[in-house]
């Protein structure tokens, strides 16, 4: 473990005690810490610079955390609380700019620099798709690394109005820089019309394996998630969740929405199959609070983080706790 203290030490609070509507909001009520005091650090990128067209992204780390109070401590399937395994607290925002992305893409690296000193892995709530790439840099010190990819979209695109950097490139950039690995990259739920025939050519060029929603539907999860996990094998991989990867009719809260996508069901199926891989750190990006007043998309963002942080306490890295389970 990377610091003093024990998983004890980093609780949610108990719903039997503070009503989940009271007290401070956290992600998952849990305690705020530094990164030097956790195993993972739970943060949020409060930045949408990189919309292309819809905006409110910004707004997702908040609500997330808001809807996160309903996130319970064991999950119903493992029977197995992650707060149990290693030490997990909410370690606040990383610095942005709206009016500046260069600013904020400078900003996001060194704040996940410093977790990545810590010796602390990131769950991070975004946040277009643009903030993976700053904390890429920050993460990849050692070599590239692989990539679970969930999303309607590819996002290698080369620019939109002659900008490189937005949420339509930040995995294009990062195999440019020699962040990610592309023959140990997998995007699994594509679709959609695009702009041009050629807009997947530089992915497929690269080496990089795209499962578009079809050939999903036709393969099935448990299919999926085994050819991911041969192809990523035991080296280091990150994992990216678009909220936009799920159809519309459950997560309307998002910038760029795609009809036909994947159910909640299966993508909680296709997480908890990560479990046991060396995962470096993951995302929940792309939840417009804004575009979806029920609050339904912020709260499938906050279960999808849980069942990511469920496999994050479960892989490799992760060094079991003795605690007593309350």
């Amino acid at each position: 473990m990377s610091a003093v203290g024990s998983a004890q030490d980093f609780q949610p609070l108990d719903s039997g005690l503070v009503p989940r509507f009271a007290g401070a909001a956290s992600f998952m009520r849990l305690p705020i810490a530094t990164p030097d005091q956790v195993d993972i650090a739970i943060v949020g990128v409060p930045f949408d610079g990189g919309a292309t067209n819809r905006t409110g992204a910004r707004h997702g780390p908040r609500e997330i955390r808001n809807q996160s109070s309903l996130v319970r401590r064991v999950h119903h399937v493992t029977g197995l609380s992650p707060f149990d395994r290693v030490r997990a607290a909410d370690c606040g925002d990383a610095p942005v700019n709206p009016l500046d992305v260069a600013a904020s893409l400078v900003g996001i690296e060194a704040f996940f620099a410093r977790i990545y000193e810590a010796n602390a892995r990131p769950l991070t709530a975004g946040g277009d798709h643009l903030v993976t790439l700053p904390i890429l840099r920050s993460l990849a010190k050692k070599g590239p690394v692989g990539l679970i990819h969930f999303d309607a979209h590819s996002d290698t695109y080369d620019s939109f109005f002659g900008n490189r950097y937005n949420h339509g490139t930040p995995f294009r950039r990062a195999v440019e820089e020699r962040l990610l690995d592309p023959r140990r990259m997998i995007q699994i739920g594509l679709r959609g019309a695009i702009s041009d025939a050629s807009n997947f050519d530089f992915a497929r060029a690269a080496g990089v394996r795209i499962v578009f929603i079809e050939e999903f539907a036709e393969l099935g999860p448990a299919t999926v998630m085994s050819e991911a996990r041969t192809l990523v094998g035991d080296q280091p991989v990150y994992v990216s969740f678009d909220i936009d990867v799920l159809d519309p009719s459950i997560a309307s809260g998002t910038g760029t929405p795609e009809i036909g996508g994947i159910t909640s069901r299966e993508a909680q199926t296709m997480i908890r199959l990560l479990d046991g891989l060396d995962i470096v750190g993951a995302d929940l990006v792309e939840v417009s609070p804004p575009l979806d007043p029920t609050g339904v998309t912020a709260l499938t963002g906050a279960t999808m983080l849980f069942e990511l942080l469920c496999v994050m306490a479960g892989g490799p890295k992760a060094e079991i706790c003795r605690t007593t389970t309350r």
